[in-house]
């Protein structure tokens, strides 16, 4: 769960294994073994991904389905805007 949810955030930010390997400070093999599920990444690595993502751990290993948005230090006119937009892409 972890290796595909790592890949599936990673593309849908478009950026490339070699590019997330130097925002954490790890080799782009790291970030392979990571996704192929060869190895597993460290705690603090984890809370690195969790931070950078911007989603929980729990999301990262699997055990929440629920992906958050981060809206901290927005306006409330902005938060309602993007409340709003969220609605209105899930009756789509």
């Amino acid at each position: 769960m972890l290796n595909q949810r790592i890949r599936l955030l990673r593309q849908a930010r478009n950026i490339s294994q070699v590019d997330l390997a130097k925002r954490l400070g790890v080799t782009k093999q790291s970030i392979s073994n990571w996704e192929n599920d060869n190895i597993q990444p460290s705690i603090e690595m984890l809370m690195k991904l969790a931070s950078f993502f911007s989603v929980s751990t729990d999301y990262l290993l699997g055990l929440d389905s629920k992906e958050c948005l981060d809206v901290s230090g927005l306006p409330q006119e902005v938060v309602a805007h993007v409340r709003q937009i969220v609605e209105d892409l899930r009756r789509d």
